[in-house]
């Protein structure tokens, strides 16, 4: 359709078919070495489930990351080393899977992710939370900023740090992946962060300048609307955007733990 080519990543990174494989294997390869708690239920449903990841020393906080794909793809084992970089400053670490469309809406992907945080901020009673998540990932930790969602562990977000957002979600409207995604224009509204205003916690909104016009659109259009901090990562693409998670002394790891 219309915006097809627009929201097309892989076809515009050179090697980008062969970059799943290879987040699985770097996952894979951090978990036999890491100390966590793997597939532990936050909701009703299969894919319910997250991976907690921990540091050598009581936690300072937990860091939630919430992985992208369209909302229709991949799942918590893809991204287990992006927990390197927080865990190193003595973060907590949780990586939630979530149901797919269209076995579900991403209005209710979006429920999920608050039940999770809800989960979350019980198990660590008192601790801060910072929330970070990439592409669809980065448009459900922005949800979990706006006022509209029920969010008990709200007052607990210390910083937001959504990483190449889908912050407008009517251009999708205009997408053959739609046919999958369901959406209709009333919830297309409902779930754009652009039409909320800003959240109480700090945002830096993270994209790499070598992305897709269209996602850096939409990363400058969520700067604008809640005023916070842009960072256009130099030398990024969609793909490898994320890398800086599993580098302890990176300018992402900083901006989610200043």
């Amino acid at each position: 359709m219309e915006l097809d080519d627009a929201y097309a990543n892989g076809a515009h990174i050179a090697g980008g078919d062969a970059f799943p494989a290879q987040w699985a294997a770097d996952a894979a390869a951090f978990r036999a070495s890491a100390t966590c708690a793997l597939d532990q239920p936050y909701g009703a449903g299969a894919r319910a489930v997250c991976d907690l990841f921990m540091p050598d020393t009581p936690p300072k906080g937990v860091v939630v990351f919430v992985h992208g794909g369209y909302w229709m793809a991949l799942d918590k084992s893809f991204w287990s080393h992006l927990a390197a970089g927080p865990l190193a400053h003595g973060w907590a670490v949780v990586i939630p899977s979530y149901d797919l469309c269209p076995d579900i809406r991403i209005s209710g992907i979006t429920r999920q992710i608050a039940d999770l945080m809800d989960h979350v901020a019980a198990r660590f009673a008192g601790l801060p939370l910072r929330l970070t998540g990439h592409s669809a990932g980065g448009h459900l930790v922005a949800r979990m900023g706006c006022g509209d969602v029920a969010l008990a562990a709200r007052g607990r977000i210390a910083r937001i740090v959504p990483i190449s957002p889908l912050a407008d979600l009517e251009p999708l409207l205009r997408t053959s992946m739609n046919t999958t995604l369901l959406l209709d224009a009333e919830e297309a509204r409902q779930e754009s962060p652009v039409l909320y205003p800003a959240p109480v916690a700090p945002v830096t909104v993270w994209v790499g300048a070598d992305e897709r016009p269209a996602f850096l659109a939409q990363a400058r259009a969520l700067a604008k609307a809640w005023r916070n901090d842009l960072v256009i990562a130099p030398a990024r693409h969609h793909f490898n955007v994320i890398d800086g998670l599993a580098v302890p002394d990176s300018d992402l790891v900083a901006a989610l733990l200043r």
